[in-house]
């Protein structure tokens, strides 16, 4: 797992000895280290410093390592969720796209779940966030940065701090999201998409409140269905 984003500075010498400090913006652990040795390749850089988001100073040969290690882990993780409700029949169902690189190859994962216990449309999206961090869990992608992004405004912006929760029930999830996040050791990024742009999650909400069950792992291309 990489949970951080990297920045290079060195130093920069000219042909005439005349040096500048240069720095780059985050990167990832992999861009960082293909940018790195590029610029030792130029013969033109005196000294490299490397730093990561939590404050952390790092060698080349320790980022080298780190990649070695975190390779064959769940990274680069984007988790997209929905929930949908009925209100005449009190119907809710959950959607769940999960991104990920692990080994060298990019992964989607796609759950879907139908429930009747829940109250309301806001209620649904509380609990499909919930159900998304349980899936995290099972698939063992934890104690890193996530990006989550849905289409549900309160959610998110309540999640973020940006907004005040006042309802008790809400707040119960609230809670009960939080406590999971950190018991995981996730570092949390939240991004709120339109309806249009959250459609693969959507669907799958919308899919589970008819009966669909879905729950699919894709590698690259090819497709492995666990029960769909």
């Amino acid at each position: 797992m990489n949970p951080l984003k990297y920045r290079i500075e060195w130093t920069y010498q000219t042909k005439k000895k005349f040096q500048a400090l240069i720095s780059t913006d985050y990167l990832s652990l992999n861009e960082t280290i293909f940018l790195a040795e590029d610029f030792i390749q130029t013969g033109r850089v005196k000294q490299l410093y490397f730093s990561s988001e939590d404050g952390q100073t790092w060698t080349l040969k320790e980022l080298k390592r780190l990649r070695d290690i975190v390779k064959d882990e769940p990274h680069d993780v984007i988790a997209y969720f929905d929930g949908g409700y009925h209100k005449n029949t009190k119907l809710a169902g959950f959607g769940a796209v999960v991104y990920y690189t692990q080994s060298g190859n990019r992964y989607r994962i796609r759950m879907n779940e139908k429930v009747m216990e829940l109250t309301s449309n806001n209620e649904a999206e509380y609990a499909a966030f919930f159900y998304l961090i349980n899936i995290l869990e099972e698939y063992g992608i934890t104690k890193q940065k996530i990006v989550f992004k849905g289409d549900s405004q309160v959610v998110l912006n309540q999640l973020s701090g940006e907004w005040p929760c006042y309802e008790e029930e809400f707040t119960i999830w609230l809670d009960r999201i939080e406590n999971k996040i950190k018991s995981l050791h996730i570092t949390p990024e939240y991004e709120t998409l339109s309806r249009k742009e959250n459609g693969e999650a959507d669907k799958l909400a919308t899919q589970a409140m008819s009966g669909i069950e879905i729950r699919s792992k894709l590698i690259l291309d090819e497709e492995v269905e666990e029960n769909e």
